[in-house]
């Protein structure tokens, strides 16, 4: 897997973040085992509620172009001052698409990426077995 690209397209999509209500710009990109790349930035919404993170862009990007199939993903913030992990609501869907073992890149401004896998960020993924439980 091409890593550096995969950091670049993120750096990049985080110039396109919609945030002018917490001036805190994300971008995110997930690679498919296949190589492709999907970039995804926040959007916000006065109503917060309705925020988009990068994360869950960039996965909703990928899935509206059937990919399933992830390999790894990157997420970069020109406004944070230390590496910029996903947020909660982010780590869920994360574990509803990526295999555990998932490399998860993360950086500030300095672009500095830290890597965790997903099982890393998320140890107890207690409704991971639901889909298992549910399906015929």
């Amino acid at each position: 897997m091409d890593y550096i690209k995969l950091k670049e397209a993120a750096i990049k999509v985080s110039t396109f973040s919609y945030a002018p209500y917490s001036n805190f710009h994300v971008g995110a990109s997930i690679q498919c085992k296949d190589g492709t790349i999907y970039s995804g930035c926040n959007i916000e919404n006065r109503s917060y509620g309705l925020t988009n993170c990068a994360e869950r862009s960039a996965v909703f990007n990928a899935i509206g172009n059937g990919k399933k199939d992830f390999a790894a993903i990157a997420i970069y913030s020109p406004d944070s001052a230390y590496p910029l992990p996903p947020c909660g609501a982010c780590r869920q869907v994360l574990t509803e698409f990526c295999d555990k073992s998932v490399p998860v890149f993360f950086a500030g401004k300095d672009k500095n990426f830290e890597m965790l896998l997903l099982k890393e960020l998320y140890p107890f993924d207690s409704l991971h077995d639901l889909k298992k439980e549910h399906q015929p």
